[in-house]
This record gives C-alpha cells, sequence and structure tokens, in this order.
C-alpha cells in the first residue's frame, strides 16, 4: 500500500499524493451526504480518515491524530443517527438548532482544547510543524462533528470556521490537494448550511420528502 503516500501527479507546481486525494474526495462525499441528511455520510467519513490518517502520519501529527477521532466521532455519529427520533418521513435526520447552552458549551470546549492541544505541540515541536493552526483545526473538527452526530445545525458553521484556517495551513504545509478540496468544502459548506436551515425550521412537514438517500 506504500502507493497511497506516492505522488499522483503535480498540479500548479504542487506535487499530489494519491492517499491526499483519494482521503479528501472521500470526505467531499461524506460531507455531501451530511448535507442530503443520509446516515451513510458516517461509514464514509470514517473511511476517509483511515486514509488520510496514512496521508498526514509523521508530518502533521495533529491532523493525523485528528483523523483517529474523525474515525471515532463517525462511528458515533452513525450510531447516533441510526438511533436518534429525530428522524424525517423519508428516515433521514431531522436538523435543529442547539440551545444557546450548547454553544456555549461547545464554544469554550474549543477554544480550551485549541489552546490545550496548541500547548501540547509547542512542548513537543515534533508532533506538528504548526502548532497553533493545526491545533484550531484539530479541535475545531471535532466540535463540528459531535455538533453534526447531534444534529445541529451549528456544525456547518464550524466546518466553516475550520475551512477558514485549513485553507492556508495545507497549501504551507505541501498538500496541495487538501486545499483545494477545504475550497470546495466551503462551497458544500454554504449549501448545506443553507439547506439545514431551512429544513430546521420546517421541520417534519412534507417539503422533506424527496430528499436523495
Amino acid at each position: 500500500m506504500n502507493w497511497l503516500n506516492s505522488e499522483a501527479f503535480t498540479a500548479f507546481d504542487q506535487h499530489i499524493l494519491w492517499s491526499d486525494m483519494i482521503g479528501n474526495i472521500f470526505g467531499l462525499i461524506a460531507l455531501l451526504l451530511g448535507g442530503l441528511r443520509s446516515v451513510w455520510n458516517w461509514p464514509v467519513q470514517f473511511l476517509a480518515g483511515l486514509i488520510l490518517f496514512g496521508a498526514f502520519f509523521g508530518h502533521l501529527t495533529g491532523s493525523a491524530g485528528k483523523q483517529v477521532i474523525v474515525m471515532i466521532v463517525a462511528l458515533y455519529g452513525w450510531w447516533q443517527w441510526n438511533r436518534s427520533k429525530g428522524r424525517s418521513a423519508d428516515g433521514h435526520i431531522s436538523p435543529r438548532f442547539a440551545t444557546w447552552r450548547e454553544r456555549a458549551a461547545m464554544a469554550g470546549a474549543a477554544a480550551a482544547g485549541t489552546v490545550a492541544v496548541a500547548l501540547l505541540f509547542k512542548a513537543y515541536p515534533s508532533l506538528s510543524w504548526d502548532p497553533w493552526p493545526d491545533a484550531y483545526i484539530f479541535v475545531g473538527t471535532i466540535v463540528a462533528m459531535y455538533a453534526q452526530a447531534r444534529g445541529m445545525v451549528e456544525f456547518w458553521f464550524a466546518w466553516l470556521l475550520v475551512d477558514l484556517v485549513g485553507v492556508p495551513l495545507n497549501f504551507a504545509n505541501g498538500y496541495a490537494f487538501s486545499g483545494f478540496v477545504y475550497v470546495i468544502y466551503g462551497a458544500l459548506v454554504l449549501w448545506g448550511m443553507r439547506d439545514w436551515w431551512l429544513r430546521s425550521r420546517q421541520g417534519t412537514r412534507p417539503a422533506l420528502e424527496g430528499a436523495p438517500a
């Protein structure tokens, strides 16, 4: 499987790795399925995390560690969505807005977690090339996926904030395909945010019927 970490091609003077490309393609598919509120977004996300772990391991330890958390949360999300009572008539999850208490808890956890992880990276420089942005993405991804697992519209906002740092970080560290994909993530996030926002207002009315599986 060494070919996964070999160069696939070069684009705009950037070397594209097979693992970086394939993992992020699965990540895009998972995000699209998440926007469609399909429970299948979670196993696809797990597979993306597994491939990207191999891509990042040994270079961006924070990003590699993030993929481990991504896989764990993907399993949790799959379980949570399968057992959720907040499902619409078409079998998909029904999104909701978080309470102010939930928002405060997630924001506090994100801030404290970012500081803690960044200090860990700074204490052990071999863990990450860019401690603060790497820690920010690490923790932000966990918060976003947790909110998604709970069916909260706010998970899209969290993903958008992660993207704002993820694009320059990946380009700066040679993961060009990840950088390009983060740009596409941004577009999908805006689409998903609007869709979930509207559906959270509609509840389980007939407008939910006919969504793709």
